[in-house]
C-alpha cells in the first residue's frame, strides 16, 4: 500500500477508532485519525464516563441521611452543583489528554478536523487531500430529537453534563437507559424529576421482573413515572417550560432533558457518494469482518448500530487491527455481552431475559429474590435489591443473571464469567459465598419460582 499515504485512515477519535488506530499500527500499519470534535468520543466525554461520575455524587444525598443510622452526625448538606461540573470538566481534560498520548506514543498522525470521504481511497480532511489503502468508519451515534413544535427548548444528554445550575423542576423524556439514569442522577441530587415514556413500562428488551422492580424502587425515591404518556408541544415561559402532553393535560418544569434515541453520525461523510450502503436510521451495513459494501471501507462502534457499547466498540476494532494487519481470522463474539445501567438502584444484567429464555429453551427454570440488604436493616429504608436466575433445565446451564441494586454492575461483571465458561446451576449451587454480602444470594438460591 506503499501508493497510499496511509494504510489505515480512521474518521473518528473514539473508544473503537482510537484502538484500532493504535493496534493497527503496533502491526507495522502506517495510519492516521481524523477526529473534529473531541478526543476519546461520546464515552469519554458526553457518555460512560461522566455519567459515572454523575452517578457517584447523586447517591451522597442518600449516604449522608443513612450515615445517622450509623452514629454519624452530619450537618445539612449543600450542594455546590458547579464544582461538580468544574470538576467533571477537569477529569474529561485530562482523559483528553491520554488519548492524544496513546495516539502519538503508538506513532499515529492525527488530524484534529472533519474527515470526509471522496472515493474509496481518497478523503479530505481539514481541507487536505489524504489518500488510504483502508478507511474506517467509527464516528459513533448522536441523539435524536423528535420533531414537534418546541422542541428547541429540550436538551439532550450531550448538554445535560454542562448545564449551568441544577433544575428546580425536570421533565425526563424517553424510557431507555439514558433516560432512566439521568432520572435518578437529577433526582438524587434534589430536582423533583417526572419522567415520561410513550409505552407500558421503560427499558423494552430488558427482562420484565428488572422493569417492574425498578420502576417500584424508583417511585419509592420520588421519580414521578408516567407511562404511556408523552409531550406534543413544548412552550417558553417567564417562570420556565410548560409541556403539554398528547392528552391534554401539562406540566411545568424548568429543563425537558429528552432521551428517546441515537442515529448513527454519518450525515456529511461521503458515504452515499462512494456507495456505501446505509439503513433508515444511518447506520452502516457491515458483514462480519465489518467490511461495508465498498470493499477497503470499514465500519464499527455504535455507527454499526449493534451494541452501542464502550467495550463492544473496542473488542471490535481489536478484531478489525488483527484481521487487516496481523493476518488473523477473528471475528466478534456478542454472545452474553454483560451490561450495567446506573440508575437509581442500578442494575447488572448478563444473558438471555426470561422471556427470550423461554423462547429459546422452551422449559426453564427461575430463580428469583428480593430482599432488603444488610445495610438498610439500621436505616429503615425500604430499598429492596432483585437478583434472579434464568436456567435451562434440560442442560442445568445458567442462561441469564439479573440484578438490580447497589453495585449490580461490579457483581454482574462476575457472573459473566460464568456465563461465558457455560456454567451450571449445581455449580453456582456448589460455590461458596461471601458472607454477608448480597452478591452471595446469587450462590444461595435453592428454590426455584412457580411458573
Amino acid at each position: 500500500m506503499a501508493d497510499y499515504d496511509y494504510d489505515l485512515f480512521v474518521i473518528g477519535a473514539g473508544s473503537g477508532g482510537v484502538r484500532a488506530s493504535r493496534m493497527s499500527a503496533s502491526y507495522g500499519a502506517r495510519v492516521a485519525v481524523a477526529e473534529e470534535r473531541f478526543l476519546g468520543g461520546t464515552c469519554v466525554n458526553v457518555g460512560c464516563i461522566p455519567k459515572k461520575l454523575f452517578s457517584y455524587g447523586a447517591h451522597y444525598a442518600e449516604d449522608f441521611e443513612d450515615a445517622a443510622a450509623y452514629g454519624w452526625t452530619v450537618p445539612a448538606p449543600a450542594l455546590r452543583w458547579k464544582t461538580l461540573i468544574d470538576n467533571k470538566n477537569k477529569e474529561i481534560e485530562r482523559l483528553n489528554g491520554i488519548y492524544r498520548n496513546l495516539l502519538e506514543g503508538a506513532g499515529v498522525r492525527l488530524y484534529e478536523a472533519r474527515a470526509t470521504i471522496r472515493d474509496a481511497h481518497t478523503l479530505d480532511v481539514g481541507g487536505e487531500t489524504v489518500t488510504a489503502g483502508n478507511i474506517l468508519i467509527a464516528t459513533g451515534s448522536w441523539a435524536t430529537v423528535p420533531d414537534f413544535p418546541g422542541n428547541e427548548h429540550v436538551v439532550t444528554s450531550l448538554e445535560a453534563f454542562y448545564l449551568d445550575e441544577l433544575p428546580k423542576r425536570a421533565l425526563i423524556v424517553g424510557g431507555g437507559y439514558i433516560a432512566v439514569e439521568f432520572a435518578g442522577i437529577l433526582n438524587g441530587y434534589g430536582a423533583d424529576v417526572i419522567q415520561l415514556y410513550r409505552g407500558d413500562m421503560f427499558l423494552r428488551g430488558f427482562d420484565q421482573d428488572v422493569r417492574t422492580h425498578l420502576a417500584e424502587e424508583m417511585g419509592k425515591k420520588g421519580v414521578d413515572l408516567r407511562f404511556n404518556a408523552n409531550v406534543a408541544r413544548l412552550e417558553k415561559t417567564s417562570a420556565g417550560l410548560v409541556a403539554t402532553l398528547e392528552d391534554g393535560s401539562s406540566i411545568e418544569t424548568d429543563c425537558v432533558l429528552y432521551a428517546t434515541g441515537r442515529h448513527a453520525n454519518t450525515a456529511g461523510l461521503g458515504l452515499e457518494d462512494v456507495g456505501v450502503e446505509t439503513t433508515a436510521n444511518g447506520a452502516i451495513v457491515v458483514d462480519d469482518r465489518f467490511r461495508s459494501t465498498v470493499s477497503n471501507i470499514y465500519a464499527l462502534g455504535d455507527v454499526i448500530d449493534r451494541f452501542q457499547l464502550t467495550p463492544v466498540a473496542i473488542g471490535e476494532a481489536m478484531a478489525l487491527s488483527a484481521n487487516l494487519f496481523k493476518g488473523e481470522n477473528r471475528q466478534m463474539d456478542y454472545a452474553d455481552i454483560p451490561t450495567a445501567v446506573f440508575s437509581n438502584p442500578s442494575i447488572g444484567t448478563v444473558g438471555l431475559t426470561e422471556e427470550q429464555a423461554r423462547n429459546e429453551y422452551g422449559a426453564v427454570d427461575i430463580y428469583r429474590s428480593t430482599f432488603r440488604a444488610l445495610k438498610h436493616t439500621l436505616t429503615g429504608s425500604e430499598e429492596r435489591t432483585l437478583m434472579k436466575l434464568i436456567v435451562d433445565k434440560a442442560s442445568d446451564r445458567v442462561v441469564g443473571c439479573h440484578m438490580v441494586g447497589p453495585d449490580a454492575g461490579e457483581i454482574t461483571q462476575g457472573l459473566g464469567i460464568a456465563l461465558k465458561c457455560g456454567a451450571t446451576k449445581a455449580q453456582f449451587d456448589a460455590t461458596v459465598g461471601i458472607h454477608p454480602t448480597a452478591a452471595e444470594e446469587f450462590v444461595t438460591m435453592r428454590e426455584p419460582a412457580s411458573d
